[in-house]
């Protein structure tokens, strides 16, 4: 009879954990390519709308939270960057294109934002407060 040598047990446990790193790894690889995919239609998708036509789509949890928090309807939503030549977006709380934080502000604060320097402030081209507002575009 073969008797096993006695670092078996060690090299079972040795392999065993080899097989599930391997295993872990094709999962990531998986989902790597998966993902690859998924970006490579959506730039295929982007590029064949008009440069007009694209929009982002609607995030419910920043747009619940901002109607819970703004009787009045209007929020701003932080510009993209410091020094980003449009400066902070007005929208109404209701506008479905809002993705960064946002933040409630009275029809009072809302109108003046848009009616002063526009390097600071500008309107949702979507959900268009300014017209909402009153304020001529």
């Amino acid at each position: 009879m073969n008797e096993l040598p006695p670092d078996a047990p060690r090299l079972r446990a040795i392999l065993a954990y080899l097989d599930q790193r391997l295993a872990e790894t094709e999962t990531v690889a998986t989902y790597l390519r998966l993902q690859t995919a998924a970006v490579r239609q959506a730039l295929t998708a982007a590029a064949r709308q008009p440069p007009g036509a694209r929009r982002r789509p609607p995030q419910p949890a920043l747009q619940a939270s901002a109607q819970q928090e703004e009787p009045s309807g209007f929020v701003v939503e932080k510009q993209l960057h410091a020094g980003h030549p449009l400066g902070a977006t007005v929208h109404r709380a209701d506008c479905t294109v809002i993705q960064r934080d946002a933040n409630p502000v009275s029809a009072d604060e809302g109108r003046q934002a848009l009616t002063g320097d526009g390097k600071f402030f500008h309107a949702c081209e979507f959900c268009r407060p300014d017209a909402h507002l009153g304020i001529p575009g």
